[in-house]
């Protein structure tokens, strides 16, 4: 069984079978208060500006993919006008898009809700540093990944850990 124990934010987390931190959930360094960045004002508003236009991608892109997946029935999908029955095969067909759809939608609201944490970590003050080691994170990572919560050392460490 996990062990409980408070993170930064409060709430209870739990570790992982070697006591080593849940990426997701923990920080290694639970009672530290995270760093303020050691980003310059005109990089933090580059990284917050990227964040915004990729934000805005992926809310229209959701919302297309909502429209698309939720809206139409089978016959306006397939553009079919007879009224011929629907054979089993088709419907598990539109059912199997229709949830394969749905899954796309909810990691990119999953997405979104990164981007917004990061948004808030450039209000205070903490973007560009590791919520587990409090080491500064790449540029070059942020520029890959601008919501990367992790360094890439640290991230690779806990994907070796679940690999083993």
């Amino acid at each position: 069984m996990p062990n409980r124990r408070e993170g930064t934010t409060g709430q209870s987390t739990s570790s992982g079978r070697n006591g080593q931190a849940d990426a997701r959930n923990e920080s290694a360094l639970p009672n530290t208060p995270v760093p303020k960045t050691r980003l310059s004002a005109d990089d933090l508003e580059m990284f917050r500006q990227m964040l915004l236009a990729k934000r805005q991608e992926l809310v229209g892109t959701v919302s297309t993919m909502e429209n698309e997946a939720l809206r139409k029935t089978r016959s306006d999908a397939s553009g079919d006008l007879s009224m011929m029955p629907i054979h089993m095969a088709d419907i598990g067909t539109d059912n199997y898009e229709q949830e394969f759809t749905l899954g796309l939608i909810a990691n990119e609201r999953e997405m979104v809700k990164e981007i917004d944490e990061a948004l808030q970590r450039i209000e205070n003050g903490t973007y560009g540093i590791c919520e587990a080691t409090h080491k500064p994170i790449t540029k070059a990572r942020l520029h890959a990944k601008p919501w990367a919560r992790y360094c890439l050392e640290y991230k690779q460490s806990q994907e070796q850990s679940r690999r083993r």
